[in-house]
């Protein structure tokens, strides 16, 4: 879990990764239900951006009508991603890290000692 939730730290402000793409970068193909069990147990200590990681069709995974939606939808708008009829546009927010982001960025949410 260490894995996700440390790729998970790395979605930058402003950015969402759907959980396939989590998973991969994490290193774990087809892990996508991996993801969505790692954030069900983060410790709340953690303070990842879960809100930053939502379905490949770019909707939350969450009910429409749920606070946790809510939530994600006005975290998100916060950081200048735009929810429309409940979907982000994918192709405008998605985060796409290059390279070099992936091998030497160090993770914000790990300890380095």
């Amino acid at each position: 879990m260490r894995r996700i939730w440390e790729t998970i730290a790395e979605i930058p402000p402003g950015s969402v990764a759907n959980y396939g793409q989590v998973a991969e970068i994490a290193g774990i193909p087809r892990g996508a239900r991996q993801v969505g069990y790692a954030l069900r147990h983060t410790p709340r200590d953690l303070e990842l951006p879960w809100h930053r990681v939502v379905q490949a069709s770019g909707r939350s995974a969450f009910d429409p009508n749920s606070g946790a939606f809510r939530k994600q939808r006005d975290r998100l708008a916060d950081e200048g991603v735009v929810m429309l009829n409940g979907r982000i546009d994918m192709n405008r927010y998605r985060w796409q890290p290059d390279l070099d982001e992936l091998l030497w960025k160090p993770s914000s949410a790990w300890d380095e000692t």
